[in-house]
Parts: structure tokens; sequence; C-alpha cells
């Protein structure tokens, strides 16, 4: 039996498509599962038009064309009949929801060039794992609300050999030195340089006391893929297998706050068709796009700070020291060169592998996350993938496997978790290995970090997944 819930979980718009949704997948005659009827639902949501006539949604079909017809602004302005340049790496394990994103994005009046990344799924407006540079313009949403969300890893004076008997010490250690969760907060006064910035005084961040959350979140982590972990590391420039803390996670509420105030003006400035809304831009030459520039580059400074305190609250807590740092964004615009032109190039899920750039690319919570080196491919901007990419949504996750399986998957990788939820399972990423098989062109590969004690958020269920 098919739900409003299950409906609204899909990114079903609320309203009167529900009753015909409902009506045509719990029709006797449907014998269609779950997950098929979610992909449906997706793929009419990206493009409809390949759905017409479907035996089973196609009045859903119509009566969503039409709607979506009566409400276009009659203002909006027309997409390109064709794309800009588009390449898209890995294309046979990306899902068809992301590769419609990635082709309307290429389709934007301003749009200079695109490309997609082997570990890409369905997001917002672009999908996550694609990039795409613009002319003289910013997109909040193809940046995201995880505004600078951002890798670390410190390889630690500790070798290998000596971390695979500290696994208590070491769960001991991420559970003194780190918070995670949605909205959580700590009540330890943390100062850093970047909550002196003047850029706090920016007109909305003031109004939104964006400086008192960012005080409050200074050092913590999200939810959902968000991490801190040991492993073992073994990298360029050092003889032995090293310890080292590996972290992921962006600009919390702040930069959660910003990216949706800066996307809903966006999508009052810029005028587009429904299906592309949230691709939205600010001209660089105006007010609002300089606002949310400099707002964007304070968010990436304060996820920066965050991974700087976390890591050093860790080093201090074990008296070790740092030996060697690699670190990167994955959410955010750079000022670039593509194509002999001045542009933006927006990477949301993808990491920068200019040449010699070093990046660091993560699997999941029992595969190795790899260190490397950017090659500085033309096709993909000098970008190469920022994780395996999840393979199934977090629901299909939850309906496929079970918590027996993932403690199985753990025990098997030799992994200890602390916190997390089936959500964040790895059978529900795609294989990292194949991952950077086929961005080989992208990067080279100069170290390997194995996971050996992993802390998450608890995971938060809805109220109807805790009955």
């Amino acid at each position: 039996m098919i739900t409003g819930s299950d409906l609204k979980l899909w990114g079903l718009p609320e309203g009167p498509l529900y009753k015909t949704a409902i009506k045509a997948f719990n029709h006797p005659t449907c014998n269609l599962g779950k997950a098929k009827m979610e992909v449906l639902v997706k793929t009419m949501l990206t493009d409809p038009q390949s759905l017409v006539g479907h035996a089973v949604i196609a009045p859903l079909v119509k009566e969503y064309m039409e709607r979506q017809k009566a409400d276009q602004p009659k203002t909006a302005l027309l997409l390109n009949a064709n794309h800009c340049p588009l390449t898209v790496f890995g294309e046979n394990m990306i899902e068809m929801g992301a590769m419609s994103q990635i082709y309307m994005a290429a389709k934007l009046p301003v749009s200079v060039r695109a490309a997609l990344m082997p570990d890409a799924h369905e997001g917002y407006g672009l999908p996550i794992g694609g990039v795409l540079a613009v002319d003289n313009a910013v997109i909040p949403y193809a940046v995201g609300v995880d505004i600078g969300c951002r890798m670390k890893m410190t390889v630690l004076d500790i070798p290998g050999k000596q971390a695979r008997g500290m696994v208590d010490k070491l769960g001991n250690v991420l559970t003194a030195c780190t918070i995670f969760g949605a909205g959580v907060e700590q009540t330890a006064k943390v100062e850093h340089p970047v909550l002196d910035d003047e850029r706090f005084d920016i007109a909305f961040i003031k109004k939104a006391c964006l400086r008192n959350i960012a005080v409050k979140q200074l050092g913590t982590s999200g939810g959902g893929n968000h991490f801190v972990e040991f492993g073992v590391v073994e990298v360029e420039g050092f003889d032995e297998p090293m310890l080292a803390v590996l972290s992921h996670s962006g600009s919390r509420g702040m930069g959660n706050k910003i990216g949706l105030h800066y996307s809903d003006l966006a999508i009052q400035k810029t005028k587009l068709q429904n299906d592309a809304k949230r691709l939205a831009w600010l001209d660089l030459d105006s007010a609002e796009g300089q606002e949310y520039w400099e707002a964007m580059n304070l968010a990436g400074d304060y996820s920066r700070a965050c991974h700087d305190i976390i890591h050093g609250r860790i080093c201090k807590e074990m008296s070790v020291k740092g030996l060697k740092v690699f670190e990167n964004h994955h959410n955010f615009a750079w000022k670039e060169v593509v194509d002999g032109k001045n542009v933006i190039v927006h990477r949301k899920g993808a990491t920068p592998a200019g040449v010699d750039d070093i990046g660091v690319i993560p699997g999941s919570m029992t595969t190795p996350t790899f260190v490397v080196r950017g090659k500085g491919d033309v096709r993909s901007m000098s970008s190469s993938s920022h994780g395996a990419g999840r393979m199934m949504s977090r629901m299909k996750a939850k309906e496929s496997f079970t918590m027996s399986a993932m403690k199985k998957n753990l025990e098997d990788a030799g992994v200890t978790l602390l916190g997390g939820g089936l959500d964040e399972c790895s059978m529900a990423y795609k294989d990292i290995e194949q991952v950077m098989a086929v961005q080989s062109d992208l990067v080279n590969i100069i170290g390997r970090f194995k996971p050996m004690v992993v802390r998450m958020a608890n995971e938060q269920l809805k109220p109807w997944e805790k009955e």
C-alpha cells in the first residue's frame, strides 16, 4: 500500500497529484514493487515526457505535465536547445535521475562546460558529483546547502603496526573528542580566529544571527555521511604504514541557512522553468551575487576551522603530533579558467583535481579512502569524484539490508563502528575500487587508508520508524 508519506519521501510535491498517484499505484492491476514505483516518480519529476505512454502512471504524468505548464512563470528564461560540452565518467554506474539533472544544467544559458563524476547520484538542482562551469554567475544550489563540506586527513606519529593494538583507546578518543548530529551544539567554549571574520557583518548573516550558531557548533560534525575515523594509511612520503585520523563534514547550520537563503533569492531573481528552478543563478556583477560569494567563502573557512579544531583536539588528547595533512573542499565554487575563459566552476560533491592538486576520496565505513594527486584533465575541468557515491537512497538501504548484515560487514572488515545507521552501511554505496578505476585519467593514487574505528552520528529515526 502506497501512502502520501511514501510520495513525499520520493519528492512528489504535496497536493492534488497525490490522489492520482495513490490511485495508480494501489490499483489491483499494478504489480510494481515499491522500489520501481520510487524510480518512476523520480523519473517523472525530471523527465516526464519519457513516461507519457507508461501503462501504470500515464494519468499521473499527464496531470503532472498539465500542472507544470499551468504553473510555469510567464517570464521564464528558456533553456538552450542543445547542451554545452559535457563529459560523463562511468555512465554505466550512474542513475538516470542524476543524468537528467546534469543534462538540464548543461542547457542553462550561462553554462560553458559540464561533467559528471562516476560517484554521481541524484540531488537537488545539480546532481551530487556534478561539475558545472558558468559565465559570470554563481548557482547557490550547485554548491548545495552543506557549503565547504570537506575532507581532512592527518598522519600521526604512530606506526600502523602499533595502532592495531589500540582499538579500544582510539574508540575512547573519538567519543571524548567529537560531537555529532544535525543541529547539535557544544557547551564548552571554543575559540578560533574565524569567529572574528568581518564577513559575519554581511546583512543576512547578521539578521539571521548566524555567528551565534557558528559559535555553538564550532568543532562539531553533522549527521548523515559525516564521520571522524582512525585508520592506517600507506601514503607517498612515508616508509611504513602510519596511523591517521580522517574527518568528513561541512559548515553545519550556518552553511545550511546561507545555502537556503541565497538559493531562494536566486529563484526570485532568475526565473527558470519549474523543473530547472533550483539551478537559478545570481549574477556576479550584482550585489546579491557578490554577497553570496562572500558568505559562501566564509562558510568554507568555517568548515576548515571545524576540522582543524577536531584534529587539534584529538592530537592533544593522544599527546601525538601530526606529521602530514591532506585536505580539500568538495561542495564549493571557484574562479577558474576553462577553455580559455574566466568562469565559475561549481563542484557539488566533486574534488578539485588540477595538476598536482592533492585530494582525499573516501569510500564507506568499511572500504578504503584514497589520497590522490590530480592530473588536470580538461574534460572534467580538473575534477574527480568526492567519494564512492550512493548506490541507493537511504530509504531503499533500510528496506534492503538488516542490522545483522551490516554488523557482519563491519566484522569482516575489522572495523569498529560508533554510532551510524543502516542507511549509511557500505552495501548502500558504489564499489570505491570501480569508481577509482573509472577515473584513472583524472587522478593518480598516492595513498590508501584502511578504516579501523569509525564514529558517526547516531541514526535519527522518523516517528514511524521508531514505532
